[in-house]
């Protein structure tokens, strides 16, 4: 898989929202209502990928920076979000491929912790996060602080630790 830094606001970014979009309602009865913008994944503030096979858009992710979380004083905080690898392409290891260079691209930009939300109905999700050593966090952030099925995981990164010792 190919993976091109993009803009939040490019077309092959929106097909696959929508896509991921579609996948939330049929989970959670609705889509998700966090606010993603351009700017938050703008070079100062984080990356946007999309991976393609064979030049058609498969993967999406990013990362964007979150201001100075309470629960984690003093560090660099980032939130994984809108990870998604549509159907026909799951099961080929994209999405660790799609991890690895999210946690490598925050790491390189001086980010030491990153967060994200899942939920309880997407179990391979969870397992991934888990796998690669995300692990519950004290703190709730975003959208879903208060939804009993929302998972809020974290995992510190090691400055000196390539993404693929960090997967251990």
């Amino acid at each position: 898989m190919d993976l091109i830094p993009r803009g939040y606001g490019h077309p092959d970014v929106a097909a696959l929202v929508d896509l991921v979009q579609a996948e939330y309602r049929q989970l959670y009865g609705e889509g998700d209502a966090s606010v993603t913008t351009p700017a938050h994944f703008s070079p100062a503030n984080g990356e946007f990928l999309v991976g393609y096979v064979a030049g058609l858009p498969v993967a999406m992710g990013g990362w964007r920076r979150l201001a100075p979380a309470p629960w984690l004083p003093g560090r660099v905080t980032a939130e994984i979000k809108r990870m998604y690898v549509v159907p026909a392409s799951r099961g080929r290891g994209l999405a660790r491929q799609l991890l690895a260079a999210l946690e490598s691209s925050a790491s390189a930009a001086g980010v030491d912790w990153m967060v994200l939300e899942t939920g309880q109905p997407q179990p391979a999700a969870i397992s991934l996060y888990r796998q690669w050593g995300y692990r519950e966090v004290d703190g709730r952030f975003g959208r879903y602080y208060g939804d009993p099925e929302a998972v809020f995981l974290g995992k510190q990164f090691p400055q000196s630790a390539s993404p693929a010792q960090r997967a251990q």
